[in-house]
């Protein structure tokens, strides 16, 4: 086994670790969490960040410590912003359980944007704007007495097949040939 298929196979044991260790991920609540956001766009030069904000009660996954639901983080940043008629933005939601550590994040962050002056830096107050706590997801598991049913109602669903082999309603062929009338 040469080293490429090597590494091949440790990036897909690694795959499937992170996917089993989500779908067995259970959630426990924190008091706070310290985040920003942050907002650009390839249409335009502006970018925006929101302040440094305390949020309280939030859901993170027991043995990882990752904030469950966090993409409806940057939803909220993002539906915010479309309100402000500047929609089709990318929104990022950066958080940690230090105040420092996202102090040093946030500091970092901005001075990509605002060390060369290529971009219009603009800032969101928490008066304006301020993250809300959000309940993880909860997945539904599927029992072995509703599997049947499910496969009952796509079934029910698809269309009736023809076995009309004429080409006629509900076949795929083309219509027959007409038969041209004798002179």
């Amino acid at each position: 086994m040469n080293q490429m298929n090597t590494k091949r196979y440790v990036l897909l044991a690694a795959v499937f670790m992170t996917f089993f260790i989500g779908m067995s991920a259970k959630e426990k609540q924190v008091p706070k969490i310290y985040a920003f956001g942050f907002s650009a766009s390839f249409n335009d030069s502006i970018v925006y960040f929101t302040d440094i904000q305390e949020i309280e009660n939030v859901w993170v996954q027991e043995k990882s410590n990752f904030l469950a639901s966090r993409e409806n983080y940057s939803y909220q940043l993002r539906d915010y912003l479309a309100s402000q008629n500047q929609a089709h933005r990318t929104c990022i939601f950066t958080y940690a359980f230090d105040r420092k550590h996202i102090e040093k994040k946030y500091v970092k962050m901005k001075g990509k944007y605002t060390k060369k002056g290529d971009f219009d830096v603009r800032y969101i107050t928490a008066k304006d704007f301020h993250f809300t706590a959000v309940e993880p997801i909860q997945v539904e598991e599927v029992t072995n007495e509703q599997a049947p049913k499910e496969k009952e109602k796509k079934k029910d669903k698809r269309p009736a097949k023809s076995n009309d082999k004429r080409g006629g309603k509900g076949s795929k062929g083309t219509p027959p040939a007409q038969p041209v009338p004798n002179e």
